[in-house]
């Protein structure tokens, strides 16, 4: 954008249509000209079937067919319905309730939570830290709030969790600040598809307690979840958050929860932010500084979702039916991207290491004119960062999954001419 007219700029770039956006756009206008078995638009952050219409859970669409006017219609507490609160704590942990103090705060969606964890737990011009290949809008949130956002390596040379460069990065800005909020983005990473491991946790863990081990020094480690439900094993997927008790004071871990992948309601944005702390003054403090910031910014959240939420919490054999529905769409998203890697691998295509969830990551260089000569294929995926190329293999079908890697091969040399 040029000059500013009436608005101030306050730190931030701001670029006009978003990327994804834009694209996304290009692909419906070529659907609306040849039609859409002839287009693969791998741009969508949203879970598509085989005949590329939204997946919606019937399980969940039926309670709110359910709702009455007063469940909807009624302003919802500011830090969201207590019944949702605890209902958000049962879907997180399951069987890894940690020890300590829990709290929660109701926020639209995942964005929401980390928008109030950088507010409240940094400063003015602080730094964010989170990995070089992450979600774009922590950048935006980051630069909307005054802050700065700094990445490490996420993955070394043979493609496992960069721990040296995490453990090197953290303590680099740790010397030029006492507070950092650190933004991990697992299971099921957005946007390369990796989880960490539970080795690599010790080593976020461990280096975190370096740091901590003087005392003035205040680190909280968010972790973003919102792919948690489609990340495999529901109970293994959440075995890292036992790694989150019993730390010390000075190491606050946060979760950032959606309800849009886990239970299809994007467009309703129900999401909360958990804290867990042995010490009950933090846990307090938290519910106070957050309600604070609720109030300050969207004041309170959807209450429809929030209902939803408890009411399936509320009922065994209704929570079954979700999870056996939602399975099935995990299971479809699983064999997208096992066809996709397995043909990749095959041809050696480069990608980022893949474990489960919406997107996959081909690396390469040019991605913005590779993905230019895809468009001609009537292939619409999304350049990422001068390095690589997102593929949303949640928006396209398990067919276009075993053809795209080939394809996208054979752009990549045309552009590069190799």
């Amino acid at each position: 954008m040029g000059r500013f007219l009436m608005a101030e700029e306050n730190f931030r770039t701001i670029t006009g249509e978003d990327k994804i956006f834009g694209i996304n756009k290009k692909a419906k206008e070529m659907i609306e000209k040849v039609g859409k078995e002839n287009v693969a638009n791998a741009t969508v952050g949203s879970l598509l079937d085989e005949e590329g219409n939204l997946v919606v859970l019937s399980s969940v669409v039926e309670v709110l067919k359910d709702l009455n006017p007063l469940d909807y219609a009624e302003y919802a507490p500011i830090a969201g319905l207590p019944k949702f609160l605890e209902s958000v704590k049962k879907a997180v942990f399951m069987d890894y309730e940690p020890e300590g103090y829990i709290e929660a705060v109701a926020t639209p969606g995942g964005t929401g939570a980390i928008r109030n964890t950088i507010q409240n737990y940094t400063k003015r011009g602080d730094t964010i830290l989170t990995s070089d290949w992450y979600w774009s809008p922590y950048k935006t949130i980051t630069q909307e709030l005054e802050r700065k956002l700094d990445t490490y390596t996420l993955f070394d040379d043979n493609n496992n969790f960069n721990h040296a460069a995490f453990e090197n990065k953290l303590t680099e800005v740790m010397t030029q600040q006492d507070r950092i909020v650190v933004i991990i983005n697992t299971p099921s990473h957005n946007p390369t598809g990796y989880s960490l491991t539970l080795k690599d946790w010790d080593n976020v863990i461990n280096a975190a307690k370096k740091i901590a081990s003087d005392k003035t020094k205040k680190i909280v480690l968010l972790v973003d979840i919102a792919y948690i439900d489609f990340a495999g094993n529901a109970k293994e997927s959440r075995e890292f958050l036992s790694k989150l008790t019993n730390l010390p004071e000075n190491i606050l871990p946060l979760i950032s929860y959606s309800m849009s992948k886990s239970f299809t309601l994007y467009g309703m944005r129900g999401g909360a932010l958990i804290c867990m702390s042995p010490n009950k003054e933090i846990t307090d403090e938290f519910k106070l500084v957050n309600s604070f910031s609720c109030r300050a910014s969207w004041s309170n959240c959807n209450r429809s979702a929030m209902i939803t939420l408890s009411s399936i919490y509320e009922d065994a054999s209704l929570l079954n039916k979700v999870v056996k529905e939602r399975e099935v769409a995990q299971t479809m998203l699983l064999s997208r991207g096992k066809a996709f890697m397995d043909e990749a691998e095959k041809i050696g295509l480069s990608t980022c290491p893949y474990d489960a969830g919406f997107f996959i990551i081909v690396t390469c260089e040019n991605p913005e004119a590779v993905s230019e000569e895809l468009f001609k294929d009537g292939i619409f995926t999304v350049p990422f960062d001068n390095r690589g190329l997102r593929i949303s293999i949640a928006s396209i079908s398990k067919p276009w999954c075993s053809l795209l890697p080939e394809k996208i091969d054979k752009a990549i040399k045309k552009v590069n001419a190799k």
